[in-house]
C-alpha cells in the first residue's frame, strides 16, 4: 500500500549498504560535523593543559579522554543513521523512558560537583548527565506524538505532548538547570508551529514560560543570581563573564596567535561552556565566523531537506534536532558575548564533555537519518504530480 500511494524507486538486489548510505547522506552536512569536532580538539590542545596542570595530571589528559569520547559519539552517530524512521522512533521512546527515570533520580543519587545544580550521577572514573540524553529522545517522542494527532481517528497527541513537555520542564527546573528546561521548551515549541499550531496557543504557552521565569526569579538564588549577573552593566572582571569578555575584546579579527591566550589560565571552564572564548582569543573572529557557519550548514541544510520530505513524523522530529542543535550552539556563544544570561550549555563538538559528546553523536545521527534521501519521493511530488524517482 505504502508503494502505491508513494511510488517506490527501484533498487537493485543486494546494492551494499554503505554504498547506498553514502549516496543518501548529506554529506556537506556530515563534513560539517566533523570539522566542528576537529576544531574542539585543536581549541582542546590550547584549553585544557592549565586545567590539567592545577588538578596534578598529564598535560593532554582531557584531549585524550575527549578523543575517546569523540569515537564513541562518532560510532553512535554512524550507526543511527542507518537505522530507519521507525526503528529510530521504537528506540528512541524506549530511550525517552529510561532517561526520564534517570532524570526523576537525580535528586536522590545525582551529585552537582560543586557547581549549585545536581545534574550528574557520578560513578568515580566517569560521570553521566541524563538531561544531555533526554533532549533528542524527547523530541522523536513528541514529534511521534503531534504526528499520529494528525491521523484519522488518532490520539490527542498535541495536547499530551504538551503535558510531557511541562512534565520534563518541570524536573529540568527542579535540578536547577533552567537552560536546559528552556531548550526543551523551544524545541517542543519549534515543532508545535510546524505541525499547525494556532497562534493564540503559543502565544498563551510564552507568556506560561514568562510566568514561570518571574517565579524561578523569585524562589531560586541560582536563578536569580545569573539574572542579575546579567542586568547588571558592570561586569566583573574576576568573573568567568568577565574574563572571556575581555578574551574576545583582545582577540580581535585574526587572534593574538596561537597558544598566546591568556583566558585559559583563568576560566575554570575554558575548555568547556567559554571554549568559544579560548577560540576568540587565540584566533580571533575569522575562526568564530567558521564556527558559526558550520553549524549554520547542518541546521539550514537540513531544514531545507526536511521541507521536501512526505512524512510528517520525519518533518517534525527532524526539525526539532535541528533547531535543538541550532539554537543550543546560539545559547552558549550568546553567554560568552553577554547576549545571553549565563547557562552552563556546552558547544556541540566543540566542548569538552562525554555526555555532551556523545549525546549531540546520537542527536545529529538521528538527523542525518532523517535527512538521507529516501525512495518514496519528496512531498513537491504529490504537488506536481510527478511520479517519485
Amino acid at each position: 500500500m505504502t508503494e502505491m500511494v508513494y511510488g517506490a524507486a527501484p533498487r537493485q538486489e543486494g546494492d551494499p549498504i554503505l554504498p547506498r548510505w553514502w549516496r543518501t547522506i548529506d554529506k556537506w552536512s556530515i563534513s560539517s560535523i566533523l570539522l566542528l569536532f576537529a576544531i574542539g580538539i585543536l581549541l582542546g590542545l590550547a584549553a585544557s593543559p592549565p586545567l590539567a596542570e592545577r588538578n596534578g595530571l598529564a598535560p593532554f589528559h582531557y584531549v585524550e579522554r575527549q578523543l575517546v569520547f569523540g569515537l564513541a559519539a562518532f560510532a553512535v552517530m554512524f550507526v543511527t543513521t542507518m537505522l530507519g524512521p521507525q526503528m529510530l522512533r521504537r528506540l528512541a521512546v524506549i530511550g525517552f523512558f529510561l532517561a526520564f527515570a534517570a532524570l526523576v533520580m537525580l535528586p536522590a543519587f545525582g551529585t552537582d560537583f560543586g557547581k549549585g545544580a545536581v545534574r550528574w550521577f557520578s560513578f568515580g572514573f566517569a560521570s553521566v548527565q541524563p538531561s544531555e540524553f533526554l533532549k533528542p529522545v524527547f523530541v522523536i517522542t513528541v514529534a511521534w506524538l503531534m504526528a499520529a494527532s494528525q491521523e484519522i481517528g488518532g490520539p490527542p497527541g498535541k495536547t499530551m505532548s504538551l503535558v510531557l513537555t511541562l512534565v520534563v520542564t518541570a524536573f529540568l527546573a527542579m535540578q536547577p538547570d533552567f537552560g536546559q528546561a528552556a531548550l526543551v521548551m523551544f524545541a517542543w515549541g519549534v515543532m508545535y508551529f510546524v505541525g499547525g499550531a494556532p497562534y493564540l496557543l503559543i502565544l498563551a504557552v510564552a507568556a506560561v514560560v514568562v510566568l514561570g521565569g518571574m517565579l524561578a526569579y523569585e524562589n531560586s538564588e541560582h536563578f536569580a543570581r545569573r539574572i542579575d549577573g546579567f542586568l547588571n552593566p558592570e561586569v566583573d572582571p574576576t568573573t568567568q563573564l568577565g574574563y572571556a569578555t575581555n578574551a574576545i575584546r583582545e582577540g580581535g579579527f585574526f587572534g593574538v596567535g596561537v597558544g598566546e591566550g591568556q583566558v585559559k589560565w583563568s576560566l575554570p571552564d575554558a575548555h568547556t561552556d567559554f571554549i568559544i572564548a579560548v577560540a576568540a582569543e587565540e584566533y580571533g573572529l575569522v575562526l568564530v565566523l567558521l564556527i558559526i557557519g558550520l553549524y549554520a550548514t547542518v541546521v539550514v541544510r537540513s531544514l531545507i531537506r526536511l521541507v521536501q520530505e512526505r512524512d510528517p513524523f520525519i518533518r517534525l522530529a527532524g526539525t526539532g534536532l535541528a533547531a535543538m542543535l541550532g539554537v543550543q550552539a546560539l545559547i552558549n556563544m550568546g553567554v560568552a558575548v553577554r547576549l545571553l544570561p549565563a547557562k552552563g550549555m556546552t558547544l556541540p563538538f566543540v566542548s569538552y564533555g562525554g555526555s555532551s559528546l556523545i549525546a549531540t553523536g546520537l542527536a545529529v545521527g538521528m538527523l542525518l537519518a532523517f535527512t538521507r534521501t529516501r525512495p518514496q519521493g519528496r512531498i513537491g511530488d504529490i504537488l506536481t504530480g510527478g511520479r517519485a524517482r
